[in-house]
């Protein structure tokens, strides 16, 4: 199953806590336009929301499918042969991959007469290639469908925006993410504690809650300020340990693409390499690692954050703190061009004030 495929394969079930975004793309299905802007930040289920209308879609009498169900199920697990999910292969969007987008929005449809192209963290698009797609996007194939996914709307992607149906995404409450872990038989308190560390992102809090070191690593991230004193060489000491978290953070994820590498390995051997897919798999992890990271990073600044503004409670002097606050919240933003982690880190620490405790 791909990475952005939902754990239950019944369109809209794993989109929580959209209801108006829901509802909104259900009632465009009667009538759907030719490209559809879902926006909003990351972890509130555009990606499944996308795949369940691009099943709606491709599902659909007018799309000319054979089978149904079939065709649903396919596109649920973004397996579909008419649904293209594009990603980016670097920092951003690049005109490479804006040619190759157009190329596919081109070809005719494989299995009915329709076909669904998701262009997902569309933000991060480079000038040239949003030139290079406005005109296929403003006007594609009949039959083509472009769902274009976006935290916000960049400066490159307002003329793109325009020529779209916006559709909103808003964080998703800590609560309902809570418990729909419940639901899934995630015990109560720990749910809490998950749901408020995975910031809205069901992909994410079912991640965690299969990791249990969970508590150690928001722990740590909770000491910093205590064990900051204003030196370079603790706070790069500080950073190793940070960075030594992370990556032990990642071994579920590893275990859980060993598994997918595995099970590709077995089909090879059995039907050839020819069309295996190894090459996508094997970047598909990759992106599955950044992304990691990323997370972990952004919940490690967020405990920072918190620690910062508890402070500001009983502080005489709160200058120093908010500035702390300000610093958090660009290296945060920062996360979004995929800076050096480690460099990110040490600029953050050093300039941050100690808490004595």
């Amino acid at each position: 199953m791909s990475s952005t495929a939902p754990t239950d394969p019944r369109p809209w079930a794993d989109v929580v806590g959209q209801e108006a975004a829901v509802a909104a793309l259900q009632a465009a299905l009667d009538a759907p336009v030719h490209a559809y802007l879902l926006l909003g930040p990351a972890g509130t289920g555009k990606m499944v929301a996308a795949l369940s209308f691009a099943a709606g879609l491709l599902a659909a009498p007018e799309s000319g499918s054979s089978d149904p169900d079939r065709a649903a199920r396919l596109a649920m697990a973004g397996h579909h042969p008419d649904l293209a999910v594009v990603e980016r292969t670097g920092a951003a969007i690049s005109a490479d991959q804006a040619d190759e987008i157009v190329r596919r929005a081109s070809r005719s449809a494989t299995e009915g007469r329709r076909k669904v192209l998701v262009l997902d963290e569309f933000h991060l698009v480079q000038p040239a290639a949003a030139a290079k797609l406005l005109k296929t996007i403003e006007e594609p194939p009949v039959g083509t469908f472009f769902l274009v996914l976006a935290e916000e709307i960049t400066p490159e992607l307002v003329t793109i925006a325009s020529r779209c149906v916006r559709i909103d995404f808003r964080p998703v409450p800590t609560r309902v993410l809570a418990e729909r872990l419940v639901a899934e038989g995630v015990d109560a308190g720990r749910a809490a504690e998950i749901a408020d560390a995975a910031h809205g992102d069901l992909r994410r809090a079912r991640l965690l809650a299969t990791d249990e070191r969970l508590a150690i690593r928001l722990a740590a991230w909770r000491a910093v300020p205590g064990r900051l004193d204003g030196t370079g060489h603790t706070a790069a000491g500080l950073v190793d340990q940070l960075r030594g978290l992370i990556d032990d953070a990642a071994a579920p994820l590893a275990d859980q693409q060993r598994l997918e590498a595995e099970a590709l390995t077995e089909r090879i051997e059995r039907y050839g390499q020819r069309g295996s897919g190894a090459k996508a798999l094997e970047e598909r992890h990759r992106r599955e690692v950044r992304r990691l990271r990323t997370d972990e990073l952004r919940l490690g600044l967020a405990e920072l954050a918190r620690a910062y503004r508890d402070e500001l409670a009983v502080a005489l002097h709160p200058g120093p703190l908010l500035d702390a606050q300000e610093s958090i919240q660009l290296s945060a933003e920062a996360l979004l061009r995929n800076p050096n982690e480690e460099l990110l880190l040490l600029a953050l620490l050093t300039s941050l004030p100690p808490l004595q405790r």
